[in-house]
Order: C-alpha cells, then structure tokens, then sequence
C-alpha cells in the first residue's frame, strides 16, 4: 500500500499522528459471505444470516518521534478474538506544511518484515503466537535492537562498528573510544585524543565492546 496524505482537518478530532493511528485501527464492521460489507448502522435487530463481523482493536501502540507508529492490535470475529499481531505505520508529520498535508502515512503488519525494528517491549510482549517466518523474524530484530539500546556506554570504553563511519572530515574507521560529555557522548579515535565525532542514535547501532586488557602492578 502507498502513502496516503491529508490534512488536519482530515484528521478531526485527533490531534497527533498516534491518536488519529489508534482510532483507524479500533473498528468493527459487518460483511456477507461473499464479502460485501454491510451497513449496520441503523439497525437495531440482531444480525440476518450469513453476515459476520469483523473486527480489530489496538491493545498499545507508540508513535516514536512522530516517524514511525508500532501497535499491538487483535482481531475480532463475531466477537472473538483471535491472537495479536503488530501493525507498523510510516510516518509523516510536518504540521507546519505549506500545502497544508501536514500528515502522511503508510501501513503494514509484521508479516511484511518491516525494515523498521523499534517496537517497544511492552508492546512486543503483548503480540500471539505466530509461525509466520517474516513476522518471527521481524520481532527477533526488534528484540536484538531492544539489547542493543539497553546498553550502557561508559566514558573510556572501546567499541568496534560492523562496517566503516565516513565523517565530514574525512576520517574513516570501525574502532572508536566513547567520551560522555554530560548527557551526550561523543567518540575519539584514542584514550588521549580529543573528542570529535558525534553519531546519532549511537546506542540502537550495530557494534562490538572491545575488551580491555586489564594491566596488574607487579611489585619487587
């Protein structure tokens, strides 16, 4: 599916991308066994033969930095429910737009093997049984990334990355030495030199704790 644009007036009365996801996503609909959908509106008897309906409901759901939507949603057939899956959404959001389409998004469920593998845990841990292979494959990246970002960075440590950074100076390398600086952290090629590069996202990156070799004073 293609990315589908609207601006905020379409997105009435929600005021934010996860607010606007939540509600398109928490539905129930009625459908005929050749799979006409019915309009059950105003109907106040109860539902004629061969019409099922059929339904989703977000359990959680989390909208990191207004560029990506994960939800833990469950399905609903005639009122049960089956086991629940992950819905991933791209997200645009500019709400200072000149066209005025401040809002733009584009859906898939796990099963597609999102590249996007930032799930919050509590919403992974709220996910049914599932043998399909994408979607097993897709939480297992969400839970390596979920490793990755819980580890903690100390000042002096040596870390290695998968391949080569290019910075704008020109340097290129794997092997770099963490500095914090206050809440930020910033890489220097050796134990002593200065602090030059900076890499966003840092902790969610893919890369190796170098071991220190440990140097024991020897007395005579």
């Amino acid at each position: 599916m293609g990315w589908l644009s609207m601006p905020l007036s379409s997105m009435y009365p929600h005021a934010s991308p996860k607010a606007y996801l939540d509600d398109q996503f928490t539905y129930e609909h009625s459908y005929t066994s050749t799979g006409e959908r019915v309009d059950t509106s105003k109907r106040t008897g109860p539902l004629v033969d061969g019409v099922e309906r059929r339904g989703l409901r977000v359990l959680a759901s989390s909208c990191l930095r207004n560029k990506v939507y994960y939800a833990a949603a469950v399905p609903t057939i005639d009122g049960v429910a089956g086991p629940a899956f992950a819905i991933v959404c791209l997200v645009r959001w500019t709400p200072r737009a000149k066209d005025g389409y401040v809002f733009a998004y584009k859906d898939m469920d796990e099963t597609a093997g999102p590249c996007e593998a930032e799930c919050p845990e509590r919403i992974l841990a709220l996910l049914g049984q599932s043998d399909n292979p994408a979607a097993l494959h897709w939480r297992r990246r969400c839970i390596a990334n979920l490793a990755r970002a819980a580890r903690t960075l100390e000042d002096g440590m040596r870390i290695r990355f998968a391949s080569p950074i290019k910075f704008v100076d020109g340097h290129e390398g794997t092997d770099f030495v963490i500095r914090k600086q206050g809440r930020r952290t910033a890489l220097a090629l050796t134990d002593t030199g200065p602090a030059r590069y900076r890499v966003s996202n840092l902790a969610r990156m893919v890369f190796s704790i170098i071991p220190q070799t440990k140097v024991h004073a020897t007395q005579f």
